[in-house]
């Protein structure tokens, strides 16, 4: 081994053991959680708190499923959530084509303005919905929960697709027309199934931001649609908060999230480096 493979192997060895320290310091939080589910109900409370249970046990996850509402809450959640996600593709799809291939002016100042609507705080816009939503007789609804998740989900929907439709060349497009296509039929067989990975990615993001969100299903609902993240928070005794339920309800709330991104996980790939492929 000369000096140069050296000097080469050096650099990639302390990349990755970065990379490493990043992943445990990033997945440790998790793990943690995910060990305390399996605790028993007095380790889960014990101070100082131990990583590793004494022994391994079920009973947060039996006392957790066995509360009314929980798998109630699952359903809202899921439905909630696909829906706001069907709401923000189709919403964003159109709106992302046409500031892309028409780049008019307006176009521009257009998707400058969902930017700016993204930062604003999520209870300046969540206090309006509730006089709103029961103005319109649809409070405590999954339907209006997920319009006011789209409000989060959709102006980066939006910046997320124009990206992806700006690293589509032109040519494409072009080459459909001469064979007799739309624009809307070019966008349909020819655009979308390029921009596939892209859609995967912008739709991940937008079930996140409603499988997560707390605070719009705080303020709009209160029995019929509630969803777990508010479940969890209710989960409280007489003595405090019941912190093995929590963690075990929280470690099954995460598997939907978990299985969707290793489905997707070729198309999220692909979308990411959609960029950098253009032309």
């Amino acid at each position: 081994m000369n000096g140069l493979e050296v000097r080469g192997r050096a650099p990639r060895t302390i990349l990755w053991t970065l990379l490493a320290a990043v992943t445990v310091l990033y997945g440790f939080p998790f793990l943690y959680l995910l060990l305390t589910s399996f605790k028993t109900p007095l380790e889960t409370i014990a101070v100082p708190p131990s990583v590793f249970g004494s022994q391994f046990t079920l009973e947060n996850y039996v006392s957790a499923l066995g509360r009314e509402g929980v798998v109630a809450s699952f359903v809202n959640s899921a439905v909630t959530a696909i829906l706001s996600t069907a709401i923000s593709l189709v919403l964003a799809v159109p709106a992302a084509y046409a500031i892309t291939r028409y780049r008019t002016p307006g176009g521009q100042v257009f998707i400058l303005i969902a930017l700016v609507c993204r930062m604003v705080p999520a209870v300046v816009v969540g206090v309006p919905l509730v006089t709103l939503f029961q103005g319109l007789r649809i409070a405590d609804t999954s339907f209006a929960l997920a319009i006011a998740h789209t409000t989060l989900s959709l102006p980066l929907s939006i910046w997320l697709m124009s990206s992806f439709f700006d690293a589509v060349p032109d040519e494409l497009e072009e080459a459909a027309k001469l064979d007799g296509c739309s624009r809307l039929g070019a966008l349909r067989r020819v655009v979308l199934p390029v921009v596939s990975g892209g859609v995967a990615v912008t739709a991940i993001f937008a079930f996140l931001a409603s499988w997560n969100e707390f605070l719009f299903s705080l303020l709009l609902t209160a029995v019929r649609a509630q969803t777990t993240p508010i479940m969890i928070a209710n989960f409280q005794t007489q003595f405090g908060l019941d912190w093995g339920s929590m963690t075990a309800l929280a470690a099954l709330y995460s598997i939907p999230v978990v299985l969707l991104t290793l489905v997707l996980q070729r198309h999220i790939v692909a979308g990411l480096t959609l960029g950098a492929v253009k032309g």
